[in-house]
This record gives structure tokens, sequence and C-alpha cells, in this order.
């Protein structure tokens, strides 16, 4: 067994193998050199300990047999069953799970693609621990995120926490609207505000210029109207491709427009005997509400762990279905997000329960495709997002109209359910 990447998906895979009783070996080779960690909270928190994100210690894998190989994988020959990194290393398989994860994208505008010293891009460990040295312990940092989606509203969140002169600047309305709407937008967009996080939406961003004291670094970035903000360092928050190149002249997998991995619902490549891809490389039928089997991909990391499980069941028990999940991500934007669901071609309404006041926010958001209710979010109501993700897991929840009629869904029973 052969496994691509140390990620969630990788951490889900290999606990499940052995926890569900696989007694051949396992191999992990990894490009980020380091042993599976908690992504999740190199973003929220900018976590620049090792040992603080890890998620298992060293001897844990050494107890399971899982063996580690540092190293980024550029070839895959799934005819000769054997996988070459970087460093020359060939890796033969019996079965190969790839999980390689996400590339940060870097904007292809001058000053801006990776080129300076102070502008920095967030992924990994060294990432985190190269914005913080740049920024320093005292705070009073001028520093600009470009992109307001969740890793560019999270860091600018945790550096303004810190006494950081933070300004967002992202194309929406409003923060995060593609996911979340521009209702729910608006709430996350206060709460980071309060936190003295400066915006400035629906705009374009021209280049950044360096520093006239230090030519490698950037000193100001450029807008497209012409405002110029000065700077001391620069994070871009623009999204991930699929980290897929190491496919591109594999002849047995055609790539999705995105370079992502076309599989069925097990994660397991057509055509292909004993390989499965998994997290944000993965392009999988989604049938939870309103997903009537399309073809999606979903870059959040407890989603990556859960088909890493399910591929694991696959493996133990061939011929039973995959572990069944809805998808499920959190987010520290001010206050704790919750949300479950996926809607797939998008909502056209949001029905918001509760205090959406950045003082004391408690509110439920209920996403809707007509009368259908495909994703839920909560802030300080937790068991709304827990209950909501269940429900849908067993096609039981309520549509748009009961909500608005009045129905908690707290008080709908959800019976045990036997395991065979």
């Amino acid at each position: 067994m052969l496994t691509i990447s140390s990620g969630s998906a990788t951490l889900g895979a290999t606990e499940g193998l052995r926890g569900g009783g696989y007694q051949g070996k396992i191999t992990v080779v990894s490009r980020e050199n380091t042993l599976p960690i908690d992504r999740t909270k190199l973003s929220k928190a900018l976590i620049t300990d090792p040992s603080k994100v890890q998620w298992r210690s060293e001897d844990f894998y050494k107890e399971g047999d899982v063996e580690f190989v540092w190293g980024n994988v550029t070839k895959a020959d799934l005819k000769g069953r054997k996988v070459t990194t970087d460093n020359g290393k060939e890796l033969n398989y019996t079965k190969l799970i790839m999980a390689s994860g996400g590339t940060p994208k870097w904007l292809p505008l001058d000053g801006l693609k990776g080129d300076l010293e102070n502008v920095f891009i967030l992924r990994s460990l060294p990432h985190t621990q190269a914005i913080m040295k740049a920024a320093g312990e005292n705070g009073g940092k001028k520093i600009v995120v470009i992109g307001s989606s969740f890793i560019g509203m999270e860091v600018a969140n945790c550096l303004a926490s810190q006494k950081h002169d933070v300004t967002v600047v992202g194309m929406e309305k409003k923060p995060m609207e593609k996911v979340m709407g521009q209702k729910v937008g608006a709430i996350f967009q206060a709460l980071l505000e309060k936190n003295g996080v400066k915006f400035h939406m629906e705009a374009g961003v021209e280049k950044a210029l360096p520093s006239k004291s230090d030519s490698k670094k950037a000193g100001s970035v450029q807008l497209k109207d012409g405002t110029v903000y000065e700077c001391d360092l620069i994070v871009e928050g623009v999204g991930v491709r699929p980290s897929t190149d190491y496919l591109t002249d594999c002849p047995e997998i055609k790539l999705e427009e995105d370079g992502s991995v076309r599989v069925n619902e097990e994660f397991a490549v057509e055509g292909l005997k004993d390989v499965w891809a998994v997290g944000d490389i993965a392009t999988y039928p989604y049938h939870g509400p309103g997903g009537n089997g399309g073809l999606t991909r979903i870059e959040h990391w407890d989603v990556a762990q859960n088909m890493g499980r399910s591929v694991a069941k696959s493996i133990n028990k061939p011929g039973s279905k995959g572990k069944q999940f809805i998808p499920v991500f959190w987010s520290a934007v001010g206050a704790q997000l919750r949300y479950c669901g996926h809607p797939i071609n998008g909502f056209d309404d949001v029905i918001i329960q509760g205090e959406t006041s950045a003082d004391s926010p408690s509110w439920v958001a209920y996403y809707c495709k007509g009368d259908q209710i495909q994703a839920v979010a909560s802030m300080m109501k937790d068991p709304y997002m827990t209950q909501s993700a269940e429900l849908m897991r067993r096609g039981a929840m309520p549509s748009k109209s009961e909500i608005e009629k009045g129905v908690d869904i707290l008080e709908i029973s959800v019976p045990s359910e036997v395991k065979m």
C-alpha cells in the first residue's frame, strides 16, 4: 500500500486501514517532510511550532508499522505500479491512494508571483513560519491580505488579533460571498472589522511595487482603481489547484479541466485496479441534498479525511459500500463558524434565524435551492449544524417551507442506527 502525501486524507486512510485490520505494508510518500498535521490550525492560528500541529506522534506510526518517505512524486507509472520522486526514489506499490492535495496559487501579476521576499502564500508549516517571522512578535506591521475567502479571512483575523494593521482586498461584494452568500458574508465582515481588520471590496489588484529601501521586498500594493496600500508584507489567499503534475504525462488517467482526477462513489479511478484519488485532487459524485450524483470537488480537511476512511473500508472489506458522509467544515472568522452540506448548483435563498450582530452573534443559516435545504451554517449554535449533517445523511432534512413554518430541527428525533 502506497499513499501519496501526508495530509488529512492520508491520516484517514492509514488509521482506517490499520483500525480495520489491514496487515499489509503501508508507505506514505510526502513532499512536506512531516508527519500528518492538523492543517486547519495553520490559517486559523498561524501556528509555527510543529509539535502543536502534529496529529500523531512518531511512535504512533511506528507502532502501526507505517513508513514515511520524504520526497515529491514527479512521475506515476500506473501500468508498472510504481512512482518516482524528485530525489530519484522509485517506490513500487500493490495499491495506490493518491492524496496529493492542493498547491496554492500565486497571482500572475508583477511583484505577486513569489519573486519578492515578503510576499507569501499559505499551505504548509514553513509558510506560517515565514509569515510570522516577517510579521514579528510586537505587532504594528502593515499587512495586505489579497483574497476574501476562508484562508484570507482567517489569516487576516489572526494577524489583526496580534495588533497588526491589516487590510483585506477582495473582488467580491462581501467576503466569502461565493460560498456563504452576501448576507452571511456581511456578518463575517462586521466581525473582522470589530477586530480591527479593514476591507477594500469589489477591487482588482494591479501589482505589488518594490520597496524603495529594499528592491527584494514589496513596499506597497496597487489596485486597478489607483489605490495604493503601503505594506510590510503581503499574504495571498487566492485559491489552490489540484497537485497532480505527476499525472500530466500518465496515459492511464485523463485529468479534468481543473487538473483533478475523476473517481466513482468509492473514490476509485475508473478503469484502473487498486488506484484511488481522494482529497483536494478528487472530483467525485455527490449524493447529499441536491447532489443527485453530480460531480464536484471539495477542498475541506474533514472531507479529505472521510474520503481516506472510505477507501480504507473498501480495501479492508472488498465489495462493501464506502463510508457515507456529509461535507462539514469550520472556520475561525471572528467567532466559530460551523457548516455542513454542499449546494452543488448554488442556492437561491438563505434563511437566517437568530442574532447576527457582531457583538453577540448566535444564528443559524439555511441555504436553499427551491424548497430543499442543501446546506446549513451556524455560529454559537453548534448542535444545529451537527443535527443537520446527520439529518442530511439520512435523507431526513426538513424542507425550507417547514423551517419557515417553525420546525426546529433539534426537536426532530434521530434514532440510533443498528450497525451490521
